[in-house]
Formats: C-alpha cells, structure tokens, sequence
C-alpha cells in the first residue's frame, strides 16, 4: 500500500514501492519551514529517505532541500542546474531536464513542463511512478493544455494541484486541470500559506467532484492518504 503524507504548502512525502520491490520514501518540494509545516528539518535525522526532488528553485520549493538531503544522505533530482546546486552545497544531485524518464533504476521519475518562473533553469512538474502508484506533482504552475498529454502519457492515479491563485492556478483552472488530467485522486496543495494565496479547499472538492469522476481529497498538514 502506497501512502502520502502531505506537510503543508508543496512539500509532499510519498512512499511508494520501487521496481527492485522495495519500499521508497521520496521528499517533493521539502520546505520544512513553512508556516503550516508539523514538521522540522531535525525531523528528517536518521530517517531513510531515497530521493529529494525538487520542482524549481523557488525558496518555498527549494526548501530545505540541502539541509535534509546532508541529514539523510539522499540524493537531491531536478533539472541540471538544481543538481548542480545541490552538488556545490555538499550534496549528491540528480541532474536532468523535462523530457523523457531520467535514468534512476528503481523508480520512474520524469520531468515534465511547468508555466512559472525560475532562476535556476527551468520550472517543472515530476510524475513519480512506481509499482504501486503514480502520482503527478505539478509544482508551481499556471493551466497549460498539455496536461492531457501527462494524462495520456502517464495516467496518473493521484494529481498534487495548486490552487491557491496568483502566483500559480486558482481554484477555476485547477478544475480545468483535474478535467484534462482525469486522475483517480486530487489533492489540493499551494494555498491558504499566506495571504495572497488564500483559496477555499472544499469548494474546490464540490466543484471537480461535480463535474468530473475525481475524488477530492484535503489533507491537513501531518495527515496521511493511503492509497488504493
């Protein structure tokens, strides 16, 4: 059984399990410090992490990303040049771009087209895949068309969507999202951190779940969705 844990804002822990069959815990988007956040960095000590990835370089993305990868010693995965970050601040990367599957051995990992912002290289989404579950984290993003392409492409059972507006989809695009992506499962993210991003989670639920098949699921920062 796969599970995933959300910690407020972006920062997600999936565990699912690998082609080798073993479990996996991967880290997306760590920041431990956000507002919302039950957890800390110190948290992470002596915890079996196996990936770190990070979708940009956004400091509520980024994170805490080094930090934890140095207390756990998992790698850091990106585009190149949050490899390369992570590589000049003592820790292994996993550099590659979007694109195609990158070449980690014991789960599916791919990059995949972000609309924002980034200074390091460029802003992406990632579906995790695994023998289990796949689950499509979009990052920081804008609604973009191709999405239907990481439905066709991927078929993701479990969809991490901003909703939270203004520096990324609000509430209306994310259900034209959730209609182009045709997950199992949503779960909100990017929202109600500040004030700027401030979004009502259930009226987002109401809506997808009246117009599409997808069920909606909240999670408050600390609770966990296990899955199927």
């Amino acid at each position: 059984m796969a599970t995933i844990k959300y910690y407020g804002h972006s920062f997600f822990e999936v565990i699912l399990t690998g082609f080798d069959e073993r479990e996996k815990v991967v880290l997306v988007d760590p920041w431990a410090e956000n507002p919302l956040s039950p957890v800390k960095v110190i948290d992470f000590r002596n915890r079996k992490i196996d990936y770190i990835i990070v979708t940009h370089d956004h400091g509520d993305h980024l994170g805490n990303a080094v930090d934890i990868a140095k207390l756990t010693g998992a790698p850091v995965v990106g585009v190149y040049e949050i490899a390369l970050y992570a590589e000049n601040h003592g820790v292994r990367g996993i550099g590659g771009n979007i694109g195609g599957t990158l070449n980690i051995p014991d789960l599916e990992i791919v990059l995949t087209p972000a609309f924002h912002s980034s200074e390091r290289g460029a802003p992406t989404g990632v579906v995790v895949r695994g023998k289990d579950l796949t689950v499509y984290h979009a990052g920081d993003t804008g609604l973009f068309s191709e999405m239907s392409l990481i439905s066709e492409l991927y078929n993701p059972d479990i969809a991490l969507l901003p909703i939270g507006g203004h520096f990324t989809m609000g509430i209306r695009e994310a259900v034209k999202a959730v209609e182009l992506l045709k997950p199992k499962i949503v779960i909100p993210m990017h929202y109600n951190t500040f004030p700027l991003i401030q979004a009502d989670p259930i009226h987002f639920k109401k809506v997808v779940e009246e117009k599409t098949s997808t069920k909606v699921v909240v999670l408050k920062p600390g609770e966990i969705l296990q899955y199927p």
